[in-house]
């Protein structure tokens, strides 16, 4: 679960860092007042939650706000203020995203009861990869804009958290085509993916320069469990839609 943390205040991020350094299941990154350098991060980074200051002196923390939650859709919001700031102060959007409010000074069981929480409410992936392709989010069917935007999806969960360059994937899902023709297919399914991802609200997907990385957390998938051995394998033939899917698993 990544968050992020942005306060002008050294102190405030020094007592945020020990009272989050012993949770292993949270990625965290913190940030003093660069809006730019946020933004950035944000749109490359599954963010579940971040947590803002109100006040800065280069930086409004509901404006940034505002911002991420254009950028991600699903963020949720914490509030750290010592400002008497309600979700009332808050127009209708921002106010929908705020999970809460942590007053300065707070105490850190009130900071590991939102950690928690936030853990529960995030939401899930389950991909099925015997037999025909298919994703959930929460038990909801993934719909995917094209076909060729689902297979690529397909082969970052084979690639099992490695990095999948442009030209592998190139050469896999249109094998038969020249690479400079190839590249608007590709470019093509990769914006396709992300917005995808996007309205789903879970961008689990990394997107580099001419290359995917997929982030593995909250999401279960048959293939994954098939290699780790926590299953045998299914008698459904293994993405039986995908010619180049033979090469990834044993007769």
């Amino acid at each position: 679960m990544k968050i992020i943390i942005v306060d002008d205040e050294m102190s405030a991020l020094h007592t945020f860092l020990s009272d989050v350094i012993h949770r292993s299941d949270i990625e965290y990154k913190f940030f003093k007042d660069d809006e730019r350098e946020i933004l950035d991060y944000a749109g490359r980074n599954n963010i579940v939650a971040a947590f803002l200051d109100i006040r800065m002196p280069n930086i409004d923390g509901i404006a940034l706000a505002r911002e991420l939650i254009a950028t991600l859709p699903a963020i949720r919001i914490v509030f750290i203020t010592a400002l008497d700031f309600t979700k009332d102060d808050l127009d209708e959007d921002v106010a929908s995203h705020v999970m809460a409010f942590l007053y300065k000074p707070y105490e850190a069981s009130s900071l590991e009861l939102i950690l928690s929480s936030l853990g529960k409410d995030a939401p899930t992936m389950t991909a099925n990869m015997f037999g025909a392709f298919d994703c959930f989010i929460n038990d909801m069917a993934v719909r995917f804009s094209s076909g060729k935007s689902k297979e690529l999806f397909a082969l970052l969960l084979t690639y099992n958290g490695k990095i999948l360059e442009m030209s592998d994937a190139i050469s896999q899902l249109w094998p038969d085509m020249n690479l400079d023709k190839a590249k608007p297919l590709y470019r093509d399914a990769v914006w396709r993916l992300r917005k995808t991802l996007k309205a789903a609200g879970f961008e689990c997907v990394t997107f580099e320069r001419a290359r995917l990385i997929l982030n593995k957390q909250n999401i279960t998938c048959d293939y994954w469990d098939y290699l780790d051995g926590a299953i045998s394998r299914p008698s459904e033939i293994f993405l039986k839609s995908y010619d180049w899917a033979e090469n990834y698993i044993c007769a």
